[in-house]
């Protein structure tokens, strides 16, 4: 029996929501080979940061290239622009991956196996990077994997009834991210503790990201006041290329340049993307969420705090589950509305928001005593038709809830 787990991305930010699963299934001592298999030198090494000395002990780590000149000359061509790297890899690789019985994916990409080369095995069992709102996150496209393994009654619930995904084919496992994030991360910038850290975290998404119509102006604020101090980190994807694609919306757009003035302002810290983006260190450490669409609010939530939505496309959000996490703090569409908006968010928070953003948490989220990583594990141990015993509490970290 061999199971895979496939990261592959051009960022290191969806290697979290998957690896605890692997490791779980490594300390289950399952009778089966563990493979993670990698498709580039920054993911292959935050798999093995990650993975704490099991990967190349009881995981085995493949890495994935192009093999073919075309795909090569296509890489060389387009990749800047285009992600053609992410997909040339599967028909680069289709050996591969039909010598799997299992393979664990965190994106609806890697169905391109079975819709474009055919392939009938492995069974693909998918672990969702993320549980946030948007439509993208339940399209019919997902009743195509074999099974998901999901965060908690909200994925699921949506998945049935937006996707139209066979209840039958949906486990609730929990958010095996959480099982790895313990909140520190050297580079997370240090702050003063008397001022309130806001964390602004736009979505990359061109139609739904507040960044490119309002961004600038919202840094701008920022630099004209001492009394709270932001990290800006958006999407990692952000800025990774001189454009941004959307595929829910085929848009283009470029994220523009981030001004030497936000940049050297002593109360702001920029990341572009560096690992801090992707440990949960900046949703730990923030006081506020500044933020539109991007699931992460979800993980800044883990605790309950104040935050403020930015719709300046004003989109009319009320009632829509695409935007039910706006429900958890002020909705505004200008940034000159961005300062009493932030002391609302603050006073209003304990009595009008709090009660909300924990029911919603807890909608989201199926989170017990066992870890998450762990229930994942025992899920694909019995999807593939193994025995597996759990992983003792104490061999998988998580986080306590506070609040």
């Amino acid at each position: 029996m061999r199971i895979g787990f496939l990261f592959n991305h051009d960022q290191i930010h969806q290697v979290a929501h998957s690896l605890p699963t692997a490791l779980a299934l490594a300390r289950s001592g399952v009778d089966a080979e563990i493979i993670a298999a990698t498709t580039n030198d920054r993911i292959s090494a935050e798999v093995v940061r990650l993975g704490g000395g099991l990967v190349g002990d009881r995981i085995e780590l493949v890495k994935l290239g192009l093999r073919r000149r075309t795909s090569r000359f296509a890489e060389a061509t387009f990749d800047n622009l285009l992600p053609a790297t992410k997909l040339l890899i599967y028909r680069d690789n289709l050996e591969f991956f039909r010598s799997l019985d299992v393979l664990v994916v965190t994106e609806t990409t890697s169905l391109i196996l079975k819709t474009q080369f055919g392939l009938t095995r492995p069974q693909i069992i998918c672990i969702p990077h993320g549980a946030g709102d948007r439509a993208i996150g339940f399209q019919k496209l997902k009743g195509r994997f074999d099974h998901m393994l999901v965060a908690g009654p909200k994925i699921r619930d949506r998945m049935v009834s937006d996707g139209g995904v066979d209840p039958e084919t949906i486990s609730i496992v929990g958010y095996p991210k959480f099982d790895l994030a313990d909140g520190d991360d050297d580079n997370a910038p240090v702050f003063d503790r008397n001022r309130p850290v806001v964390l602004y975290n736009p979505h990359v998404s061109p139609h739904l990201s507040s960044w490119y119509p309002m961004g600038q102006q919202v840094l701008d604020w920022f630099a004209g006041q001492e009394k709270y101090q932001l990290i800006f980190a958006p999407h990692v994807m952000m800025f990774e290329r001189r454009f941004v694609l959307s595929i829910d919306k085929l848009r283009f757009t470029r994220p523009g340049k981030i001004q030497e003035r936000h940049r050297q302002a002593r109360h702001i810290h920029v990341d572009l993307g560096s690992r801090a983006s992707t440990t949960m260190a900046y949703t730990q450490r923030a006081d506020i969420y500044l933020g539109d669409v991007s699931s992460q609010v979800y993980e800044f939530l883990l605790n309950p705090r104040p935050c403020v939505f930015l719709n300046p496309r004003r989109f009319d959000w009320r009632d829509d589950p695409n935007f039910a996490h706006w429900g958890t703090g002020p909705v505004i569409e200008t940034a000159a509305e961005l300062g009493p908006a932030l002391d609302r968010a603050i006073k209003e928070h304990a009595v009008v928001h709090r009660p909300v953003q924990r029911e919603l948490f807890d909608y989201t989220f199926s989170l017990t005593e066992e870890p998450s990583s762990v229930r994942a594990a025992r899920a694909i141990a019995a999807l593939a038709g193994l025995a597996s015993p759990p992983a003792p509490l104490r061999e998988a970290r998580r986080l306590v809830l506070n609040g």
